[in-house]
């Protein structure tokens, strides 16, 4: 065998193993950025989670104070099919019901449990009215109009007894 037919045999076989070597280092790094890359879209989902979680509770809480201040009208329904509750009351004239899932059921020990007064909040259809929001928004505006009209109803102490 001449020396030129041994050459061009070991040279593409060298340059074969610099490409392989270049690939496997470009690989090496892609792989180290998409581990960096998850890292971080996962610190991001670990904390849309936790506030997730915060926001949930900060829901049931609102909720129980909410049935607190209406207790007149405040109920829980029945058990549904997905084992989930109803906080059911009226406020500013409009039947409003929330889901409460079993988990937070502890803070609605105050909230009496009446299937026939639930009954006349589930046959309220919000799907034919206005959306429960923009209620909602409606009767904190017409609160916050009646407490500018008369600012010093809200601050007034009761009146003391005998």
């Amino acid at each position: 065998m001449n020396p030129p037919t041994v050459l061009r045999r070991l040279l593409p076989h060298r340059a074969a193993r610099a490409r392989a070597a270049e690939d496997r280092l470009r690989l090496e790094h892609e792989l180290a950025v998409s581990r960096q890359r998850l890292a971080r879209w996962q610190q991001h989902a670990d904390s849309y989670e936790r506030q997730a979680v915060r926001t949930h509770q900060e829901r049931a809480h609102l909720l129980a104070w909410l049935a607190a201040l209406h207790p007149a009208s405040a109920v829980l329904s029945p058990l549904d099919t997905e084992g989930t509750q109803r906080l059911c009351l009226v406020a500013g004239g409009w039947h409003l019901s929330w889901r409460v899932p079993p988990g937070d059921l502890a803070l609605f020990t105050h909230v009496p449990s009446h299937p026939e007064h639930s009954a006349a909040h589930d046959a309220t259809d919000l799907d034919d009215g206005p959306d429960q929001g923009s209620l909602i928004r409606r009767h904190t505006w017409l609160l916050a109009c009646e407490a500018t009209a008369h600012p010093g109803r809200a601050a007034a102490a009761p009146p003391a007894g005998p």
